[in-house]
């Protein structure tokens, strides 16, 4: 099959007839052809929204926008097996990860936004002679360019909230999983969105996602991804005055104390690391200890992390599946040969493991374990976003958060104590933008999202998303 752009309410070759391939990540075998876009592609798709915007999309009620999100929630709940299916194939994990939490939290952006829109409260401050009262605008066309491991996840968690809020959209998914973008395109215009009020252009970074972030009709971007790309996308929109969010990179700290509950908290911190083949950017890939009981978490999460069945996505016993490509796997694996190098130990994990064909040319892994690295080394301190785990002692509480904080990330953290007053203390001291204790990944959509340092810019989520996408505007009518 060949996968086309979708701009103005039809699927759409590139402009220049060119495509790329999108493999398997877990066989290696095409999947589709995909349309190779550039600045053309973006121009043509913006200038849909555009017009969509100005168009009949300009006359729809927050109640009516609300109906058709709720409508997709709906579209996109009856294809959950299909989707899940088509998740995993493009990303390369299993396929029950994909139906149980990928899906699912797709369907509840949608319904979750659809409320939030209906809902939404705007202030008023009554003055002696006047009324000055607050209106939300839509900001007008938003691109929204996604990362590769959470692909329909994601991009509805942006989609959702512009639409909601009466933008219109031009998407730029990643190219190395750009099928359920298509299928969402599809789903939301069989829904009875206006043409043009939802775009996708498949392609590069370079090519089509800097053509979009540039273009001068395109007001807003949101971009979830890694940080030396954030850099760039900064650089271009910041002159443009455009509204950014950035979503970037995480180092995330796991902080367990010798009062917790270990049990759960080290089954906890295993599914935080090695969840989605540990490609999440909130999971907790530096494993912090106090000293007492250090020892018993190292060998617990080995023994989780030993565990774990890596194998075909589509196998219902699989809890590891493929990385996302050969090259992020190789990436990977550099970093376990860097662990070795900086003097730590792999208590298990970081090999290919054997699997029958076609299996046997995919981007697998078993989840690595490594202790013994100075905590400011290069494994312990970049990230690697895949299933690598370091864990390291600490003796003081104060000790813990200068390890926890010494990163240039600060998106996340999870604190496992059952000392109440410490685990205020702590998470108020950390420098990161999210905090859960005694939990992890425990996720409520009216808070806000996003990360601090070099884990990037804004928030989203809840009231956080309606105020990013649109624009506030105050009117004072005088009252002598």
């Amino acid at each position: 099959m060949t996968l086309h752009n979708f701009i103005g309410g039809a699927p759409a070759p590139a402009a220049s007839g060119q495509t790329f391939d999108n493999p398997n990540p877990a066989t290696g075998q095409r999947l589709a052809k995909v349309a190779r876009s550039g600045p053309a592609d973006v121009d043509a798709a913006a200038q849909a929204a555009r017009r969509a915007f100005e168009g009949p999309w300009r006359g729809w009620s927050a109640n009516q926008r609300a109906d058709l999100l709720d409508r997709i929630a709906d579209a996109i709940e009856a294809r959950l097996d299909e989707l899940a299916a088509l998740e995993s194939a493009d990303q390369g994990k299993p396929v029950s990860l994909a139906a149980t939490v990928d899906i699912p939290r797709a369907v509840a952006n949608f319904r979750f936004f659809a409320g939030a829109a209906r809902h939404q409260q705007l202030p008023s401050h009554p003055m002696a002679q006047a009324l000055n009262y607050t209106a939300r605008r839509p900001v007008g066309v938003f691109g929204l360019i996604t990362p590769w491991n959470l692909p329909l996840y994601l991009l509805t968690w942006k989609t959702a909230p512009a639409l909601a809020m009466g933008n219109t959209v031009v998407a730029k998914p990643s190219e190395l999983t750009p099928m359920t973008a298509g299928a969402l395109a599809e789903i939301i215009h069989g829904c009875g969105a206006p043409e043009g009020v939802f775009n996708v252009v498949h392609g590069f970074g370079a090519e089509a996602g800097q053509a979009l972030v540039a273009h001068p009709g395109v007001k807003g971007i949101s971009f979830t991804g890694g940080t030396v790309t954030g850099q760039r996308v900064a650089a271009t929109a910041a002159p443009m005055f455009k509204k950014l969010s950035l979503e970037l990179g995480g180092k995330n700290a796991t902080v367990i104390f010798a009062d917790a509950d270990l049990d759960r908290a080290i089954a906890t911190a295993g599914a935080a690391a090695f969840r989605n083949q540990g490609e999440i950017c909130l999971c907790g890939s530096r494993i912090l200890v106090e000293r007492p009981v250090y020892d018993r978490v190292l060998m617990g999460l080995t023994e989780y992390a030993s565990s774990l069945t890596v194998g075909p996505p589509d196998h219902p016993d699989t809890t590891i599946g493929s990385l996302v490509s050969l090259d992020h796997r190789a990436k990977v694996e550099g970093y376990v040969a860097l662990a070795r190098e900086e003097g730590g130990t792999v208590h298990c994990g970081g090999t290919r493991p054997a699997l029958p064909a076609p299996y046997d040319q995919g981007a697998f892994l078993s989840p690595a374990v490594v202790s013994g690295l100075p905590i400011s080394c290069r494994t312990a301190t970049e990230e690697i976003f895949g299933p690598v785990v370091t864990v390291h002692p600490f003796d003081t509480e104060a000790e813990a958060l200068e390890m926890a904080n010494g990163v240039r990330y600060g998106l996340s953290a999870s604190v496992w104590t059952n000392n109440l007053r410490r685990g205020h203390r702590f998470s108020e001291a950390l420098d990161v933008g999210m905090v859960w204790v005694n939990t992890w990944m425990l996720r409520d959509l009216r808070v806000p999202f996003g990360g601090v340092k070099d884990s990037g810019v804004g928030r989203e989520g809840g009231d956080w998303s309606l105020e990013f996408y649109s624009e506030n505007k105050n009117i004072c009518i005088h009252l002598g």
